[in-house]
């Protein structure tokens, strides 16, 4: 049994998603940031960084933050969505950690100040507008030919498509990158994706 303390968030959805699609029992314990409650001293001691989401696996006692972490973690305890090749598996694992350094990062800069905080800054606006083309750009041609990011449907693709899924708030037109709607529809389809999606609590994912 995992237990996973999570929020309806990009980062959250990664772990709840892969949870769902792995066939891992979990039961799952609310953090709601936008109380504040991801600085209690409970959680403090479950995630230092007092960031959503984070895991207690209760067969093993191994308490894991940070998304990219987790989704290594259950990936390699259920032996799912982790290529053995070693080209698949290292090209798996390079593209994680594009999305935990740039796609990540990036959009939720965007998500700030183009969706939360509309006309503060003119720069931060127009700097990650930018940036976030460019790494949609980046995404485009990986798809270009392949059906998911590192060829098979793996973790990597757990971890970007909840933050795709966040397009409106980047105000970016999906229409405009032809693999990536591709792929971000098939990967909506998927009912584990579906149920992921709505935890801790019911939500309809985004249509193109």
């Amino acid at each position: 049994m995992i237990d996973l303390y999570t929020f309806g968030t990009p980062n959250g959805r990664k772990v709840s998603i892969a949870l769902e699609e792995m066939g891992i029992d979990y039961k799952i314990h609310p953090i709601n940031i936008q109380k504040g409650e991801q600085y209690s001293a409970d959680f403090l001691k479950i995630s230092p960084n007092n960031k959503i989401p984070a895991i207690v696996d209760q067969e093993t006692g191994v308490s894991l933050m940070e998304s990219g972490t987790i989704l290594y973690y259950l990936a390699t305890k259920c032996g799912k969505f982790l290529p053995q090749d070693p080209h698949l598996h290292w090209q798996t694992l390079e593209w994680l950690n594009w999305q935990m350094g740039g796609f990540g990062p990036m959009l939720g800069q965007a998500h700030h100040f183009l969706h939360f905080n509309p006309g503060k800054s003119e720069y931060a606006e127009e700097r990650y507008a930018t940036e976030v083309a460019r790494l949609y750009g980046v995404l485009e041609r990986q798809l270009d030919g392949r059906d998911f990011i590192a060829d098979e449907y793996s973790i990597v693709d757990m971890a970007v498509w909840p933050w795709a899924s966040r397009f409106e708030f980047q105000k970016v037109d999906l229409n405009e990158f032809v693999n990536v709607k591709r792929w971000y529809n098939t990967v909506a389809e998927r009912p584990a994706v579906i149920r992921g999606y709505g935890v801790p609590a019911a939500a309809d994912i985004p249509k193109i």
